[in-house]
């Protein structure tokens, strides 16, 4: 099906074909493996790097392919249509991690850190959340004490992506009092002190490992500070526009698989001699799923636009991940009632796609955070 030209540009379609070639070849078969066992293909990450997947917005000079936002959601997406999970964890891994240490860590941590994340020999994750503070970021807990030399961690992350197989993780910590006090980490996978706690068996994104971290005196030396000290708030907030919008493509794939699913289904399913989709009620939810996902499209292809040119808001690129949040759960509800019973079995992947999607509801700051924050923007009450 032929579909709306968001002239996007040459750069980004290539993107989109290469990425898409190797979902449906590499991922799309295993998806339902991977949800069923719970299973990281790490496996994928190096034939990911060698597609330069990991360092879209990485600076050639650093090893990436120096494109922009909009490339990355694209990335995103067509990675999301084949497996939401394995999209999840790219997310974390390209976004929350390597653009985070592209853009704040000294040349000699990029120098040290880049080159295997970007290649997928290692894989990266990002770790702000705790137990007891998800949304309000202040509240961590898990402390970093000046000592000889540098830093001993103690304390405990929460809901972090990618954490079981993690090589490096940016981690904040708090090094002094309220907003001020907050410092970014690199902590390496065998740092004496650091270890995983308890992994957490989730609904959806299965196969996107979900843990704690344990750090019970993990000494980090002075060079493991990434951005300035006690800069911390700085450096998370700065990424937190890209990525919300990133993340977002994952909702748009999600989105077009089920219509990839829903559309041949409708055309041969047959009920009183006749294809269903050929009924009036069916192709009003076609016509539904079609313009949440085109809408949701609109949105966030501009806002990474916006990115690209310095000229996000932050209310706009919490907006776009609420619309295409809402709309991938609505639509993979409606790809669930379009196959009627066989679309909640586990024959068909739909049900799947709605587990899936309901993350992004929750995940990346709640979409009750999101209303607020785009209220209190528009509204002036932050000023």
């Amino acid at each position: 099906m032929p579909g709306l030209d968001f002239q996007l540009g040459e750069m980004a379609e290539t993107i989109r074909d290469t990425t898409r070639r190797f979902a449906m070849d590499r991922i799309e078969p295993i998806g339902a493996e991977i949800d069923e066992n719970d299973r990281f293909p790490v496996e994928l990450w190096p034939q990911l790097g060698e597609l330069g997947l990991h360092g879209i917005t990485v600076s050639e000079e650093d090893g990436g392919l120096g494109l922009g936002y909009l490339e990355h959601v694209i990335a995103q997406e067509e990675i999301a249509r084949a497996s939401a999970s394995v999209g999840l964890s790219y997310g974390a891994h390209t976004n929350l991690c390597i653009n985070q240490i592209a853009k704040w860590a000294s040349p000699e941590q990029k120098a040290k850190y880049l080159p295997k994340l970007i290649s997928g020999e290692h894989v990266g994750s990002l770790a702000m959340s705790e137990a007891g503070a998800g949304s309000d970021v202040v509240g961590m807990k898990l402390k970093a004490e000046k000592v000889d030399g540098g830093y001993r961690l103690n304390g405990t992350k929460f809901w972090i992506t990618n954490a079981t197989h993690a090589d490096t993780l940016v981690v904040y910590a708090k090094t002094g009092d309220g907003s001020r006090g907050i410092t970014t980490f690199l902590v390496e996978k065998g740092d004496e002190g650091f270890s995983i706690g308890q992994k957490i068996d989730k609904v959806g994104m299965r196969g996107s490992p979900t843990a704690e971290l344990v750090f019970d005196d993990c000494f980090l030396p002075e060079d493991r500070v990434m951005g300035p000290l006690n800069g911390g708030v700085a450096v998370l907030m700065s990424g937190l526009d890209y990525e919300r919008t990133v993340l977002s493509g994952i909702q748009l794939g999600i989105m077009q698989a089920c219509l990839d699913v829903v559309l041949p289904y409708v055309r041969e399913r047959k009920q009183f001699g006749q294809p269903i989709g050929s009924f009036q009620l069916i192709q009003a939810k076609i016509a539904d799923m079609y313009v949440a996902l085109n809408s949701a499209r609109a949105y966030v292809y501009t806002v990474a636009r916006n990115c690209d040119a310095g000229k996000t808001t932050r209310f706009d690129a919490a907006g776009a991940i609420l619309l295409a949040s809402e709309s991938a759960f609505k639509v993979a509800g409606e790809a669930v009632q379009a196959l009627g019973g066989a679309g909640y079995t586990k024959d068909w992947p739909v049900e799947r796609y709605m587990r899936d999607a309901k993350l992004l509801d929750i995940g990346a700051g709640t979409n009750e955070i999101r209303r607020m924050l785009i209220g209190r923007e528009l509204v002036g009450a932050g000023n």
